[in-house]
């Protein structure tokens, strides 16, 4: 138990620079006794005292802001950064070393009492306020954008971003056995943003071509760095 408990603190300090020193996150982390609640609540749950494991979680919900099923399952050097408004289902499965941040769902999408909720694999990162619904399955080393909402399973490697989460894989992953959680969640791909950049090129040369090559005012021009100027827009 002391093991899991130093695993745990460890598992913060590796991977939230605001942490000083174990004594702060042990005082300091609502997402830590909410994981330790719900490995109790868990156990009861499996032996048969649903009322009272679920009693326990939802005890934990209005002290932590965090509400876990107790049937859920969690692995290892799970990490939960803040916390407030987290939901994990009955029927989810967590792996090990996944980092979920505050406003996270992992949401059910079914009225049978079957495997309704989602599937996290190893080394998963899900940012602020995304949702994932269903029983489907992120794969292992993926990260979940902030907000994205994810309705369909993804390969491992993968980047999840938008509404609803479109997947994209990373070329050529590479993975070290000690390396730490991937946590540069808010460096995602414009997947809407580069498709619009790649029509609005096509339409361009589209125009010149018609004009028999010579030079055209385009209605839209592409993104600088980025950023779309209003005048673009405007016909």
């Amino acid at each position: 138990m002391f093991k899991i408990i130093r695993e745990d603190i460890q598992s913060v300090l590796d991977r939230d620079p605001a942490a000083r020193n174990s004594l702060e996150v042990l005082l300091c982390y609502p997402g830590l006794y909410a994981i330790w609640a719900h490995r109790l609540s868990h156990r009861l749950w499996r032996s048969g005292f649903k009322l009272i494991a679920r009693w326990i979680s939802q005890l934990m919900r209005g002290v932590t802001g965090i509400e876990i099923h107790p049937g859920a399952t969690i692995g290892r050097n799970f990490f939960i950064d803040h916390g407030m408004g987290v939901v994990i289902g009955e029927t989810a499965e967590v792996g090990d070393h996944v980092t979920l941040y505050h406003g996270v769902t992992l949401g059910g999408t079914s009225l049978h009492k079957t495997k309704r909720h989602p599937t996290i694999e190893d080394h998963v990162v899900i940012g602020a306020g995304a949702k994932v619904l269903g029983a489907i399955t992120i794969g292992a080393n993926s990260r979940v954008g902030a907000n994205a909402v994810v309705v369909r399973s993804t390969p491992s490697d993968s980047v999840v971003v938008g509404v609803p989460g479109q997947v994209v894989i990373r070329d050529h992953p590479i993975h070290l056995p000690d390396e730490k959680a991937d946590l540069e969640h808010g460096s995602l791909p414009d997947t809407i943003g580069e498709t619009l950049a790649a029509l609005i090129a096509h339409v361009e040369s589209l125009e010149k071509r018609v004009n028999g090559g010579g030079k055209n005012i385009p209605a839209l021009h592409a993104p600088d760095k980025g950023i779309w100027n209003w005048n673009d827009f405007e016909i």
